[in-house]
């Protein structure tokens, strides 16, 4: 549970009973440092993204966006760090498909490519979510955050409605994601688990591809050009299911080291901040 406006951040696990456990030293509980110092606690893995461009020789500006339950992303240039997260990723989609079938998620997407998207639907419930409350508008999300969408698709078939919700997550990503990013043409490096939903990944793409089209976008500023082309990061060698448990491995090594893990431009927090609780061997 994470609710960065409370203070709260809780994650599963008891740091003091592993080490009993395991006998080594242990660390962990990363956010509540950050939380403290005015951060939202939330998003942590943004300087590990930038060791795998560093250790890959990866060219810069580049986002990296791993879409898990939230979506998040981290924005990298030559001489800046930035990072925020976009908003719901899996979670909605996940939820439907817990809700109306024995699956635990769309493999693959083929679910949700095998419907059709509900305009009238789709439209419902992107106005509930751009017009929701203030609270609502953080850089750090729970997945619990969106819940109360998921009733505007009741009525819809498993396929309409999975078709329909990768529809409106696509189009959060996408409108969020070309506000906040690189510079003109950057690349998009994808990692977390939706990074295997092909089919929301084109959904992304065409929707990205069409607010580079626009104009003018709603506050009547010209959006950033953005890349269409998202590569998932095991194109590059990187194993995409292991990103997140390797960046809290290193955030524990730099916790250690009393090094910062996060980062006024990445979380909002008053100053470099280092985290995690350490406990050792008794």
């Amino acid at each position: 549970f994470h609710n960065a406006k409370e203070k709260v951040s809780k994650q599963l696990g008891d740091g003091n009973l592993l080490s009993q456990v395991t006998q080594k030293k242990v660390v962990y509980d990363f956010r509540q440092n950050d939380l403290k110092n005015g951060g939202e606690g939330a998003p942590l893995t943004p300087i590990f993204h930038k060791l795998i461009t560093k250790h890959h020789n990866i060219t810069l500006p580049i986002n990296i966006m791993n879409i898990g339950g939230i979506t998040n992303i981290t924005v990298i240039g030559k001489d800046y760090l930035k990072a925020r997260d976009l908003g719901p990723g899996n979670c909605l989609i996940d939820l439907w498909m817990r809700s109306k079938s024995k699956n635990q998620y769309d493999k693959d997407g083929n679910t949700g490519k095998k419907g059709k998207i509900k305009e009238v639907i789709f439209k419902e419930a992107g106005d509930e979510y751009y017009n929701r409350d203030q609270e609502w508008k953080n850089s750090s999300f729970d997945i619990n955050d969106f819940n109360s969408l998921i009733n505007i698709f009741d009525g819809l078939s498993l396929e309409d409605g999975a078709s329909t919700i990768t529809e409106l997550t696509s189009y959060i990503i996408s409108n969020n994601l070309t506000y906040f990013s690189a510079k003109k043409n950057s690349s998009n490096l994808i990692c977390g688990g939706g990074r295997k939903n092909n089919f929301l990944l084109s959904r992304i793409s065409r929707n990205i591809a069409i607010n580079n089209n626009k104009k003018q976008n709603r506050e009547n500023l010209l959006p950033v050009s953005l890349s269409d082309k998202l590569l998932p990061i095991d194109q590059l060698g990187i194993d995409g299911d292991f990103v997140e448990s390797q960046a809290f491995a290193y955030l524990a090594v730099r916790s250690y080291l009393k090094l910062p893990i996060s980062f006024p431009e990445t979380t909002g927090c008053k100053k470099p901040t280092t985290g995690g609780k350490i406990i050792k061997v008794k």
